[in-house]
């Protein structure tokens, strides 16, 4: 007989609780602090709750800012609109939840839900709220080759964080160099650089791409590379006729100081600086000169043979 009680009592308990909803008013915040990525969507979840005999005719969500005189009132008609900012995928019965698209840090603050019935004085605002906080993707760097300057043969980790996720790393990433997605994860492992490393990176995350971090540029040095000496007018000229010498190379900073070297019979001379050399003077004779352009440590010689015609 006693344990048929208890059945009893507990089988009437979850319909009396209904009974006692249905008949308060109250709006329920499910999460009352979010956090989210700027360009990303944030969901507030909410339930609300009022007398079973009314019927609700308008709801509004208010957006309540860090300044006190800037309020927003969202009703129900602004929220209808499919290319809105804030979509209202909620009803007039149990659901007020509300998504908020492309959020901006301008959407930061408190959120609280407002419905009216047809009774009246019938209205309720669930004060409590939700709290919308929206923060940038950041990206770590670590040199594993020292501070400083980045150099061919170095090695760069950049590390995407979401600081919603907190100490752990939750979110899933995208990674781009120069606007193009290259790969995922939350970090990228640039190893044995080149100069083909170079560029701008940024990340995101992986299921919106709209979250964009901010740009962390890479500027790889290199020595003097592919560097040639040309002649002008051409490797055999007239003796005492004019000739230019250019000597060009790609490096990283660009080169800056060009030293040109002669040669001739056994002895070096420092002839002349800068990128193009004109011998102030040019051999009437048969013989041949070598001239060697030197850039930084690398030296090209070139062979230009004087002809009496």
């Amino acid at each position: 007989m006693i344990c048929k009680m208890c059945i009893v009592t507990w089988t009437l308990m979850p319909l009396f609780l209904a009974g006692v909803l249905c008949n308060t008013w109250e709006v329920v915040y499910h999460q009352q602090r979010i956090c989210t990525v700027k360009g990303s969507s944030a969901v507030i979840p909410c339930s609300f709750y009022y007398p079973e005999n009314l019927r609700v005719k308008r709801v509004m969500w208010v957006h309540v800012k860090s300044h006190p005189f800037r309020t927003l009132f969202i009703s129900d008609r602004k929220m209808k609109q499919v290319t809105s900012t804030f979509q209202y995928f909620g009803d007039k019965h149990q659901n007020c939840s509300l998504k908020i698209h492309q959020v901006e840090h301008n959407d930061t603050g408190k959120y609280t839900f407002r419905f009216t019935t047809n009774s009246k004085g019938g209205k309720w605002t669930g004060r409590v709220g939700s709290t919308l906080k929206v923060v940038d993707l950041s990206i770590s760097v670590t040199k594993l080759n020292g501070n400083g300057t980045t150099k061919e043969g170095d090695s760069v980790n950049l590390t995407c964080r979401n600081s919603c996720d907190g100490s752990k790393l939750l979110s899933a990433f995208t990674w781009f160099k120069n606007g193009e997605p290259i790969t995922e994860g939350p970090t990228l492992y640039l190893s044995n650089m080149s100069s083909t490393n170079s560029g701008n990176y940024t990340c995101s995350l992986k299921t919106h791409t709209a979250t964009t971090s901010g740009v962390i540029h890479i500027d790889v040095e290199y020595g003097p590379k592919n560097t040639s000496v040309s002649v002008r007018p051409s490797m055999e000229a007239d003796g005492g006729s004019n000739i230019t010498l250019t000597c060009s190379s790609h490096a990283n900073p660009p080169v800056e100081n060009y030293t040109w070297f002669k040669m001739d019979d056994g002895d070096i001379m420092d002839v002349g600086n800068g990128p193009v050399f004109v011998p102030a003077y040019w051999a009437t004779c048969t013989r041949d000169v070598l001239i060697i352009a030197t850039v930084a440590v690398l030296l090209i010689g070139i062979t230009v043979t004087a002809v009496r015609r």
